[in-house]
Protein backbone atom coordinates (compact mmCIF):
# COMPACT_ATOMS: atom_id res chain seq x y z
CA UNK A 1 0.00 0.00 0.00
CA UNK A 2 1.13 3.26 -0.87
CA UNK A 3 2.39 5.68 2.09
CA UNK A 4 -0.25 8.21 3.62
CA UNK A 5 0.68 11.53 2.84
CA UNK A 6 -0.96 14.82 3.35
CA UNK A 7 -1.31 17.67 0.93
CA UNK A 8 0.01 20.73 1.70
CA UNK A 9 -0.97 23.63 3.92
CA UNK A 10 -0.66 26.85 5.85
CA UNK A 11 2.06 26.54 8.66
CA UNK A 12 1.75 28.78 11.68
CA UNK A 13 4.14 28.82 14.84
CA UNK A 14 0.69 30.40 16.29
CA UNK A 15 -1.41 27.41 18.24
CA UNK A 16 -4.93 27.27 16.75
CA UNK A 17 -4.25 29.79 13.89
CA UNK A 18 -6.40 27.45 11.80
CA UNK A 19 -9.49 27.46 14.60
CA UNK A 20 -8.99 30.80 15.49
CA UNK A 21 -9.26 31.81 11.25
CA UNK A 22 -12.27 29.26 11.30
CA UNK A 23 -13.93 30.68 14.11
CA UNK A 24 -13.61 34.52 12.38
CA UNK A 25 -14.61 33.67 8.68
CA UNK A 26 -14.65 29.70 8.00
CA UNK A 27 -15.59 30.51 4.38
CA UNK A 28 -12.46 33.36 4.04
CA UNK A 29 -9.90 30.27 5.44
CA UNK A 30 -11.53 27.80 2.70
CA UNK A 31 -11.48 30.62 0.21
CA UNK A 32 -7.96 31.00 0.63
CA UNK A 33 -6.90 27.58 0.97
CA UNK A 34 -8.37 26.98 -1.79
CA UNK A 35 -6.57 29.54 -4.11
CA UNK A 36 -3.44 29.00 -2.53
CA UNK A 37 -3.71 25.25 -2.65
CA UNK A 38 -5.70 24.10 -5.19
CA UNK A 39 -8.55 21.52 -5.05
CA UNK A 40 -6.66 19.61 -2.14
CA UNK A 41 -5.90 21.74 0.73
CA UNK A 42 -4.47 20.25 3.93
CA UNK A 43 -5.25 22.28 7.43
CA UNK A 44 -5.08 21.26 11.52
CA UNK A 45 -7.21 22.69 13.84
CA UNK A 46 -5.19 20.88 17.26
CA UNK A 47 -4.78 17.28 16.83
CA UNK A 48 -7.17 16.68 14.19
CA UNK A 49 -6.07 16.87 10.15
CA UNK A 50 -8.71 18.61 7.93
CA UNK A 51 -8.63 18.62 4.08
CA UNK A 52 -10.35 20.60 1.74
CA UNK A 53 -11.75 19.53 -1.51
CA UNK A 54 -12.83 21.88 -3.99
CA UNK A 55 -13.39 19.38 -7.35
CA UNK A 56 -16.54 18.07 -8.32
CA UNK A 57 -14.61 14.67 -9.05
CA UNK A 58 -13.14 14.28 -5.63
CA UNK A 59 -16.42 14.93 -4.38
CA UNK A 60 -18.28 12.53 -6.39
CA UNK A 61 -15.39 9.90 -4.73
CA UNK A 62 -16.56 10.72 -1.21
CA UNK A 63 -20.04 10.96 -1.32
CA UNK A 64 -20.41 8.42 -4.51
CA UNK A 65 -18.04 6.18 -5.43
CA UNK A 66 -16.15 5.15 -2.37
CA UNK A 67 -18.95 6.02 0.46
CA UNK A 68 -18.62 3.51 2.22
CA UNK A 69 -15.29 4.10 3.28
CA UNK A 70 -16.51 7.71 5.56
CA UNK A 71 -18.56 8.22 8.15
CA UNK A 72 -20.06 11.60 9.38
CA UNK A 73 -17.29 14.49 9.86
CA UNK A 74 -16.50 15.77 13.26
CA UNK A 75 -19.06 18.08 13.70
CA UNK A 76 -22.37 16.36 13.11
CA UNK A 77 -21.00 12.90 15.13
CA UNK A 78 -20.38 15.50 18.04
CA UNK A 79 -23.84 16.71 17.17
CA UNK A 80 -25.03 13.55 18.60
CA UNK A 81 -24.89 15.37 21.99
CA UNK A 82 -28.32 17.36 20.11
CA UNK A 83 -29.41 14.69 17.78
CA UNK A 84 -28.87 11.94 19.28
CA UNK A 85 -29.02 8.83 16.80
CA UNK A 86 -30.98 10.60 13.84
CA UNK A 87 -30.62 10.24 10.04
CA UNK A 88 -28.16 13.38 9.81
CA UNK A 89 -26.05 11.38 12.79
CA UNK A 90 -26.34 7.88 12.74
CA UNK A 91 -23.82 5.32 10.99
CA UNK A 92 -23.86 1.88 9.10
CA UNK A 93 -26.47 -0.20 8.89
CA UNK A 94 -28.18 1.66 11.82
CA UNK A 95 -28.75 4.68 9.27
CA UNK A 96 -29.74 2.20 6.67
CA UNK A 97 -32.95 0.85 8.67
CA UNK A 98 -33.76 4.35 10.30
CA UNK A 99 -33.37 5.82 6.25
CA UNK A 100 -36.01 2.30 5.84
CA UNK A 101 -38.16 3.27 8.56
CA UNK A 102 -38.42 6.75 7.63
CA UNK A 103 -38.52 7.12 3.86
CA UNK A 104 -42.28 6.34 3.16
CA UNK A 105 -42.92 9.86 5.41
CA UNK A 106 -41.02 11.56 2.45
CA UNK A 107 -43.12 10.09 -0.76
CA UNK A 108 -44.55 12.17 -3.51
CA UNK A 109 -47.63 11.86 -2.54
CA UNK A 110 -47.67 11.83 1.20
CA UNK A 111 -45.29 15.21 0.54
CA UNK A 112 -47.78 16.72 -1.63
CA UNK A 113 -50.81 16.87 0.78
CA UNK A 114 -48.38 19.30 2.86
CA UNK A 115 -49.48 22.10 0.22
CA UNK A 116 -52.55 23.35 1.52
CA UNK A 117 -50.81 23.67 5.19
CA UNK A 118 -47.67 25.76 3.22
CA UNK A 119 -49.91 28.08 1.21
CA UNK A 120 -52.29 28.86 3.86
CA UNK A 121 -49.17 29.48 7.00
CA UNK A 122 -47.86 31.44 4.59
CA UNK A 123 -51.23 33.32 3.95
CA UNK A 124 -51.74 33.89 7.46
CA UNK A 125 -48.49 35.08 8.06
CA UNK A 126 -48.44 37.83 5.31
CA UNK A 127 -51.64 38.66 6.05
CA UNK A 128 -50.58 40.55 9.63
CA UNK A 129 -47.99 42.78 7.01
CA UNK A 130 -48.77 45.82 6.12
CA UNK A 131 -47.58 47.85 3.61
CA UNK A 132 -44.44 50.65 4.10
CA UNK A 133 -43.57 48.67 7.04
CA UNK A 134 -40.20 47.18 7.60
CA UNK A 135 -39.45 43.90 9.25
CA UNK A 136 -37.14 41.29 9.53
CA UNK A 137 -37.62 39.17 6.36
CA UNK A 138 -35.37 36.47 8.21
CA UNK A 139 -37.17 36.12 11.50
CA UNK A 140 -40.65 35.85 9.61
CA UNK A 141 -39.67 33.35 7.91
CA UNK A 142 -37.69 31.23 10.81
CA UNK A 143 -41.04 31.74 12.11
CA UNK A 144 -43.32 30.59 9.37
CA UNK A 145 -41.00 27.12 8.32
CA UNK A 146 -40.81 26.61 11.99
CA UNK A 147 -44.89 26.68 12.18
CA UNK A 148 -45.01 24.46 8.48
CA UNK A 149 -42.90 21.77 10.24
CA UNK A 150 -44.70 21.82 13.28
CA UNK A 151 -47.86 21.28 11.63
CA UNK A 152 -46.84 19.01 8.99
CA UNK A 153 -44.43 16.75 11.56
CA UNK A 154 -46.21 16.88 14.35
CA UNK A 155 -49.78 18.04 13.22
CA UNK A 156 -49.25 20.34 16.15
CA UNK A 157 -50.16 24.14 16.06
CA UNK A 158 -46.46 24.97 17.08
CA UNK A 159 -46.57 28.56 17.34
CA UNK A 160 -47.50 28.87 21.09
CA UNK A 161 -44.36 26.66 21.44
CA UNK A 162 -42.33 28.98 18.85
CA UNK A 163 -40.64 31.05 20.87
CA UNK A 164 -38.97 28.81 22.86
CA UNK A 165 -38.25 26.23 20.15
CA UNK A 166 -37.26 29.29 18.33
CA UNK A 167 -34.63 30.55 21.00
CA UNK A 168 -33.22 27.41 21.84
CA UNK A 169 -32.56 26.30 18.27
CA UNK A 170 -30.39 29.78 18.46
CA UNK A 171 -28.78 28.82 20.97
CA UNK A 172 -27.71 25.45 20.12
CA UNK A 173 -26.99 26.32 16.74
CA UNK A 174 -24.61 29.61 18.03
CA UNK A 175 -22.34 26.46 19.71
CA UNK A 176 -22.45 24.51 17.63
CA UNK A 177 -19.24 25.51 16.63
CA UNK A 178 -18.07 24.46 19.82
CA UNK A 179 -17.72 21.15 18.98
CA UNK A 180 -14.64 21.68 16.75
CA UNK A 181 -12.73 22.50 20.00
CA UNK A 182 -10.37 19.91 20.48
CA UNK A 183 -11.83 18.89 23.97
CA UNK A 184 -15.42 20.06 23.07
CA UNK A 185 -16.73 16.75 24.73
CA UNK A 186 -14.77 17.66 28.28
CA UNK A 187 -16.20 21.31 28.01
CA UNK A 188 -20.44 20.29 27.30
CA UNK A 189 -19.42 18.69 31.01
CA UNK A 190 -18.07 21.73 32.26
CA UNK A 191 -20.99 23.80 34.13
CA UNK A 192 -19.63 26.68 32.40
CA UNK A 193 -22.53 29.60 31.10
CA UNK A 194 -22.41 28.87 27.23
CA UNK A 195 -22.77 24.95 28.23
CA UNK A 196 -25.35 25.68 30.79
CA UNK A 197 -26.95 27.45 27.83
CA UNK A 198 -26.80 24.80 25.39
CA UNK A 199 -28.19 22.14 27.95
CA UNK A 200 -31.23 23.99 28.70
CA UNK A 201 -31.78 25.15 25.28
CA UNK A 202 -31.62 20.67 24.74
CA UNK A 203 -33.79 20.20 27.08
CA UNK A 204 -36.64 22.83 26.44
CA UNK A 205 -36.70 20.89 22.62
CA UNK A 206 -36.63 17.86 24.28
CA UNK A 207 -39.51 18.69 26.35
CA UNK A 208 -41.53 20.16 23.39
CA UNK A 209 -41.41 16.59 21.58
CA UNK A 210 -41.27 14.10 23.97
CA UNK A 211 -45.04 15.82 24.37
CA UNK A 212 -46.15 15.54 21.05
CA UNK A 213 -44.48 12.07 20.62
CA UNK A 214 -46.75 10.66 24.46
CA UNK A 215 -49.68 12.59 22.81
CA UNK A 216 -49.80 10.55 19.10
CA UNK A 217 -48.95 7.45 21.32
CA UNK A 218 -51.78 7.67 23.48
CA UNK A 219 -54.29 8.97 20.42
CA UNK A 220 -52.93 5.69 18.17
CA UNK A 221 -54.40 7.02 14.85
CA UNK A 222 -52.80 8.16 11.39
CA UNK A 223 -53.15 11.99 11.68
CA UNK A 224 -51.71 12.16 8.05
CA UNK A 225 -48.33 13.98 9.16
CA UNK A 226 -44.85 12.94 9.61
CA UNK A 227 -45.05 11.85 12.76
CA UNK A 228 -47.97 9.53 11.99
CA UNK A 229 -45.52 7.52 9.50
CA UNK A 230 -42.64 7.27 11.89
CA UNK A 231 -44.55 5.82 14.65
CA UNK A 232 -46.35 3.60 12.26
CA UNK A 233 -43.48 2.45 9.76
CA UNK A 234 -42.23 -1.19 10.36
CA UNK A 235 -39.30 -2.56 8.85
CA UNK A 236 -40.40 -5.42 6.42
CA UNK A 237 -36.92 -6.24 5.36
CA UNK A 238 -35.40 -7.37 8.65
CA UNK A 239 -38.42 -7.69 10.61
CA UNK A 240 -37.36 -5.72 13.56
CA UNK A 241 -40.39 -3.63 14.02
CA UNK A 242 -40.80 0.46 14.38
CA UNK A 243 -39.01 2.84 16.47
CA UNK A 244 -38.87 3.54 19.87
CA UNK A 245 -39.82 6.59 21.65
CA UNK A 246 -35.89 7.46 21.12
CA UNK A 247 -35.35 6.79 18.17
CA UNK A 248 -38.61 8.90 17.27
CA UNK A 249 -37.00 11.75 19.26
CA UNK A 250 -33.74 12.07 17.27
CA UNK A 251 -35.65 11.42 13.97
CA UNK A 252 -38.27 14.25 14.98
CA UNK A 253 -35.72 16.66 16.37
CA UNK A 254 -33.56 15.79 13.10
CA UNK A 255 -36.60 17.04 10.42
CA UNK A 256 -37.41 19.80 13.14
CA UNK A 257 -33.87 21.13 12.60
CA UNK A 258 -33.13 20.53 8.93
CA UNK A 259 -36.61 21.01 7.87
CA UNK A 260 -37.06 24.96 9.82
CA UNK A 261 -33.70 26.52 9.27
CA UNK A 262 -32.92 25.70 5.99
CA UNK A 263 -35.99 26.50 4.01
CA UNK A 264 -35.99 29.95 5.94
CA UNK A 265 -32.59 31.06 5.22
CA UNK A 266 -33.11 30.02 1.12
CA UNK A 267 -36.05 32.07 1.32
CA UNK A 268 -34.34 34.94 2.90
CA UNK A 269 -31.20 35.19 0.40
CA UNK A 270 -34.40 35.01 -2.20
CA UNK A 271 -36.00 37.89 -1.31
CA UNK A 272 -32.59 39.54 -0.81
CA UNK A 273 -31.27 38.45 -4.35
CA UNK A 274 -34.82 39.69 -6.35
CA UNK A 275 -34.70 42.87 -4.38
CA UNK A 276 -31.49 43.67 -6.15
CA UNK A 277 -32.50 42.63 -9.18
CA UNK A 278 -35.89 43.67 -10.21
CA UNK A 279 -35.22 42.25 -13.96
CA UNK A 280 -35.60 38.81 -12.78
CA UNK A 281 -38.19 39.69 -9.89
CA UNK A 282 -40.67 41.20 -12.82
CA UNK A 283 -39.69 37.73 -14.70
CA UNK A 284 -40.73 35.72 -11.73
CA UNK A 285 -43.75 38.09 -11.15
CA UNK A 286 -45.08 37.58 -14.83
CA UNK A 287 -44.52 33.81 -14.48
CA UNK A 288 -46.90 34.04 -11.22
CA UNK A 289 -49.50 36.13 -13.39
CA UNK A 290 -49.62 33.49 -16.10
CA UNK A 291 -49.87 30.67 -14.06
CA UNK A 292 -52.12 31.01 -11.45
CA UNK A 293 -54.49 33.77 -12.67
CA UNK A 294 -55.01 35.41 -9.06
CA UNK A 295 -55.46 32.89 -7.17
CA UNK A 296 -53.58 30.78 -4.52
CA UNK A 297 -50.87 28.07 -5.96
CA UNK A 298 -51.15 24.69 -4.77
CA UNK A 299 -49.07 21.81 -5.19
CA UNK A 300 -50.20 20.86 -8.51
CA UNK A 301 -49.37 23.89 -9.84
CA UNK A 302 -45.43 23.47 -9.34
CA UNK A 303 -45.18 22.10 -12.91
CA UNK A 304 -46.36 25.51 -13.92
CA UNK A 305 -43.70 27.82 -12.20
CA UNK A 306 -40.27 26.97 -13.86
CA UNK A 307 -38.80 30.44 -13.82
CA UNK A 308 -39.79 30.33 -9.64
CA UNK A 309 -37.95 26.86 -9.59
CA UNK A 310 -35.02 28.59 -11.39
CA UNK A 311 -34.86 31.33 -9.24
CA UNK A 312 -34.52 28.74 -6.02
CA UNK A 313 -31.86 26.78 -8.00
CA UNK A 314 -29.63 30.29 -8.12
CA UNK A 315 -29.82 31.40 -4.87
CA UNK A 316 -28.60 28.08 -3.67
CA UNK A 317 -25.44 27.94 -5.64
CA UNK A 318 -24.83 31.41 -4.37
CA UNK A 319 -26.23 30.81 -0.67
CA UNK A 320 -26.56 27.15 0.10
CA UNK A 321 -28.20 26.73 3.09
CA UNK A 322 -26.13 23.34 3.91
CA UNK A 323 -22.69 25.69 3.19
CA UNK A 324 -19.98 22.46 4.02
CA UNK A 325 -20.59 18.72 4.29
CA UNK A 326 -17.77 16.69 6.26
CA UNK A 327 -16.50 13.11 6.36
CA UNK A 328 -14.27 11.13 8.14
CA UNK A 329 -12.08 8.03 5.84
CA UNK A 330 -12.29 5.31 8.05
CA UNK A 331 -9.45 3.37 5.42
CA UNK A 332 -7.01 4.98 3.47
CA UNK A 333 -8.33 6.95 0.25
CA UNK A 334 -6.39 8.52 -2.79
CA UNK A 335 -7.13 11.77 -3.61
CA UNK A 336 -5.58 14.39 -5.70
CA UNK A 337 -1.99 12.20 -5.66
CA UNK A 338 -2.37 11.75 -2.35
CA UNK A 339 -3.14 8.76 0.06
CA UNK A 340 -5.07 10.02 3.34
CA UNK A 341 -4.49 8.09 6.19
CA UNK A 342 -7.72 6.33 8.20
CA UNK A 343 -9.19 9.34 10.46
CA UNK A 344 -8.70 12.25 8.21
CA UNK A 345 -11.40 14.57 7.85
CA UNK A 346 -12.38 15.74 4.72
CA UNK A 347 -14.54 18.93 3.69
CA UNK A 348 -16.42 19.87 1.09
CA UNK A 349 -18.11 23.14 0.76
CA UNK A 350 -20.92 23.53 -1.51
CA UNK A 351 -20.14 27.65 -1.33
CA UNK A 352 -16.72 27.40 -2.73
CA UNK A 353 -17.50 25.40 -5.40
CA UNK A 354 -20.60 26.42 -6.74
CA UNK A 355 -18.82 29.98 -7.16
CA UNK A 356 -15.79 28.43 -9.18
CA UNK A 357 -15.81 30.13 -12.58
CA UNK A 358 -14.67 26.97 -14.36
CA UNK A 359 -18.34 25.53 -14.17
CA UNK A 360 -19.61 28.86 -13.78
CA UNK A 361 -19.15 31.94 -16.02
CA UNK A 362 -19.36 35.09 -14.12
CA UNK A 363 -19.77 32.95 -10.60
CA UNK A 364 -20.62 35.85 -8.46
CA UNK A 365 -23.89 37.41 -10.92
CA UNK A 366 -27.27 36.32 -9.32
CA UNK A 367 -28.67 34.69 -13.06
CA UNK A 368 -31.38 32.17 -12.76
CA UNK A 369 -31.47 31.41 -16.90
CA UNK A 370 -28.21 29.52 -16.30
CA UNK A 371 -30.52 26.64 -15.24
CA UNK A 372 -32.93 26.64 -17.73
CA UNK A 373 -33.30 24.00 -20.15
CA UNK A 374 -30.76 25.77 -23.34
CA UNK A 375 -27.98 26.46 -20.94
CA UNK A 376 -24.72 24.59 -20.55
CA UNK A 377 -25.33 21.37 -19.55
CA UNK A 378 -22.07 19.81 -19.31
CA UNK A 379 -20.71 21.04 -16.33
CA UNK A 380 -19.85 18.01 -13.35
CA UNK A 381 -22.45 16.66 -11.67
CA UNK A 382 -21.06 17.54 -7.88
CA UNK A 383 -20.10 21.25 -9.17
CA UNK A 384 -23.68 21.66 -7.44
CA UNK A 385 -25.16 19.67 -4.06
CA UNK A 386 -27.01 21.43 -2.39
CA UNK A 387 -28.65 18.71 -0.76
CA UNK A 388 -25.82 16.21 -0.86
CA UNK A 389 -24.99 13.35 -2.72
CA UNK A 390 -24.97 9.58 -2.47
CA UNK A 391 -27.11 7.15 -0.08
CA UNK A 392 -27.28 9.97 2.26
CA UNK A 393 -28.71 12.68 -0.08
CA UNK A 394 -31.39 14.88 2.20
CA UNK A 395 -34.27 12.28 2.88
CA UNK A 396 -36.25 15.95 2.67
CA UNK A 397 -35.23 17.47 -0.57
CA UNK A 398 -38.69 17.03 -2.33
CA UNK A 399 -40.23 18.46 1.01
CA UNK A 400 -37.13 21.36 0.89
CA UNK A 401 -38.24 21.84 -2.78
CA UNK A 402 -42.21 22.33 -2.95
CA UNK A 403 -42.11 24.40 0.33
CA UNK A 404 -39.78 26.64 -0.98
CA UNK A 405 -41.78 26.90 -4.41
CA UNK A 406 -44.78 27.45 -2.73
CA UNK A 407 -43.99 30.09 0.03
CA UNK A 408 -42.09 32.18 -2.61
CA UNK A 409 -44.88 32.05 -5.16
CA UNK A 410 -47.37 33.07 -2.54
CA UNK A 411 -45.87 35.81 -1.19
CA UNK A 412 -43.94 37.28 -4.54
CA UNK A 413 -47.46 37.23 -5.81
CA UNK A 414 -48.68 40.35 -3.41
CA UNK A 415 -45.77 41.78 -1.84
CA UNK A 416 -42.27 43.03 -3.09
CA UNK A 417 -39.30 43.29 -0.81
CA UNK A 418 -37.09 45.81 -0.58
CA UNK A 419 -33.74 46.14 1.60
CA UNK A 420 -33.81 48.40 4.26
CA UNK A 421 -31.45 51.68 3.76
CA UNK A 422 -28.61 51.07 5.50
CA UNK A 423 -28.75 47.47 6.42
CA UNK A 424 -25.24 45.39 6.47
CA UNK A 425 -25.38 41.93 4.76
CA UNK A 426 -23.16 39.48 5.93
CA UNK A 427 -22.73 35.80 6.05
CA UNK A 428 -22.86 33.57 9.45
CA UNK A 429 -21.54 30.37 8.21
CA UNK A 430 -22.78 28.17 11.20
CA UNK A 431 -24.40 24.89 10.39
CA UNK A 432 -26.47 26.63 7.46
CA UNK A 433 -25.68 29.88 6.06
CA UNK A 434 -27.47 32.40 8.00
CA UNK A 435 -27.51 36.19 7.20
CA UNK A 436 -25.13 37.69 9.93
CA UNK A 437 -27.58 40.49 10.65
CA UNK A 438 -30.70 39.14 10.11
CA UNK A 439 -32.65 40.69 6.80
CA UNK A 440 -34.56 44.47 7.14
CA UNK A 441 -36.81 44.51 4.11
CA UNK A 442 -39.64 47.21 3.48
CA UNK A 443 -42.58 45.80 2.16
CA UNK A 444 -44.14 46.60 -0.71
CA UNK A 445 -47.51 45.84 -1.44
CA UNK A 446 -48.21 44.94 -5.14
Amino acid sequence: MAQTSYPPGPRSRLPGAAFLAYRRDPIALFSRLRAEYGDVAGFRIGPERFVLLSHPDHIRDVLVTHHRNFEKGIGLQRAKVLLGEGLLTSEGEYHRRQRRLAQPAFHHRRVESYGAVMVEYTERTVSRWEDGATLDVWQEMMRLTLAIVGKTLFDADVEEDARDVGESLTTVLDLFNLMLLPFAPAILRLPLPPTRRFRTARDRLDAVISRLIADRRAAGTDRGDLLSMLLLAQDAEDGSGGMSDEQLRDEALTILLAGHETTANLLTWSFYLLAQHPDFEAALHAELEDALEGRLPTATDLQKLPYTRLVLTETMRLYPPAWVIGRRALGPFEVGGYTLPAGAVLLMSQYLVHRDARYYPEPERFMPERWSVSADSSRPRHAYFPFGGGPRQCIGEGFAWMEGMLLLATIAQSWRLRLAPGHRVGLRPQVTLRPAHGMRMALQKR
